[in-house]
């Protein structure tokens, strides 16, 4: 294939993310997809997966295009499915009746059910295919859709905001706000992007937080809170307004009875879950769940003891830290003891992303699994 046509796939399959990116925070635990329906270097129709349920991106594409379709080049950016969901029929029949002359897309759906099964169709149709344009930018759009799909529970990430030298809090407790507003505006998008968000109780207890979508516009995520023991107060702003933002209090069979039926009948979900060694909550037991419950993502934001927890169990994915330009001293350290004694034994991360939010450092990095 020569540089000109390469350069134009990687053309289409780029402006093809720009549109599935629209779909973030709507369509889980579907992937984001964007599709274009392009031929003689023109765009005839584009299309993106909108919302959970709703028509996928290469028949919005298709529509779009206004019959336009024969001989043209559909750009996807990961792999059409080519079976039937619930609610929509396999996007690989639309494709074959619309008769496109080529097919490009970004990367392989690691869904076994499809897995390849479009390629083959598609080439078994004398339909030319190309597959892995753009790959690892494809891949890493989806990259909760990519580990949910593969194991059944939901990427973590982990976000919290500290001082230079690494403090969530000073030793009173005070730590709103340590990052700016932009920052603060840069949280809110993060948990209208992800399916659900979590704390600690004693987040619940210091800070009583609302965890809801309100600066930005979205969802809100549902919002788990972990609670041992039954301690969080019935009048907890997290357990307001279940009608627009559901609350999951995931607790062990320690908790109080009186206070878990008082919990019920307020309207809040209680989860009781197996203890760990410690008498905490089973944090595997615990994603297993919300896996089951289609929460593909799950946003940490804390405190100290929750991001340790889901660090010593080597649970999370991925982590966001905001840094504000700020020296507390004496204070809460944004991560607890993880035993780490030689330094190979460090938590690595890969690959890292820096940029400025106000001004706050924001980091982002996944965890090199070993």
């Amino acid at each position: 294939m020569n540089d000109k046509t390469t350069l134009s796939n990687e053309y289409y399959i780029k402006k093809a993310l720009l549109l599935a990116r629209k779909g973030a925070g709507r369509v889980s635990p579907n992937p984001m997809v964007g599709a274009l329906v392009v031929k003689d270097n023109t765009i005839l129709g584009a299309g993106y997966h909108r919302y959970y349920g709703g028509d996928h991106a290469e028949i919005d594409a298709i529509r779009d295009a206004k019959g336009k379709t024969e001989k043209a080049t559909l750009y996807v950016t990961l792999e059409p499915c080519c079976h039937h969901e619930k609610k929509t029929p396999p996007c690989t029949e639309a494709i074959l009746e619309s008769k496109f002359s080529k097919v490009v897309i970004g990367t392989l759906d690691p869904n076994p059910l499809v897995a390849g099964k479009a390629i083959k169709i598609f080439r078994q149709h004398n339909i030319e295919t190309k597959v892995g344009v753009l790959e690892n930018e494809c891949h890493k759009l989806n990259e909760a859709y990519w580990k949910y799909i593969s194991s059944r529970i939901p990427f973590v990430t982990l976000k919290y905001a500290q001082s230079l030298d690494g403090r969530i809090a000073t030793a009173s407790g005070s730590s709103q706000w340590i990052s700016s507003p932009p920052s603060q505006k840069l949280a809110h998008r993060l948990r209208a992007i992800n399916d659900g968000i979590l704390v600690g109780i004693n987040t619940v207890l210091l800070d009583n937080p609302e965890l809801t979508t309100r600066l930005v516009k979205g969802k809100n995520p549902l919002r788990i809170v972990l609670d041992s023991k039954l301690k969080i107060p019935l009048g907890a702003n997290v357990l307001k307004e279940q009608n627009v933002a559901p609350t999951l209090i995931a607790t062990t069979a320690q908790a109080d009875r009186t206070k878990l039926a008082e919990l019920k009948t307020a309207g809040v979900e209680v989860l009781v879950v197996r203890e760990d060694k410690n008498g905490g909550i089973s944090l595997p037991d615990l994603l297993g769940i919300l896996g089951e419950r289609n929460i593909a993502s799950l946003l940490v934001e804390g405190g100290a003891t929750t991001i340790t927890s889901f660090l010593q169990a080597g649970l999370a994915d991925k982590v966001i830290v905001i840094m504000a330009p700020k020296i507390i001293g004496r204070g809460i350290e944004a991560i607890g003891d993880l035993n780490t004694i030689d330094i190979k034994q460090a938590l690595t991360l890969s690959p890292m992303r820096a940029y400025r939010s106000g001004p706050d450092i924001v980091i982002e990095a996944g965890f090199v699994k070993k």
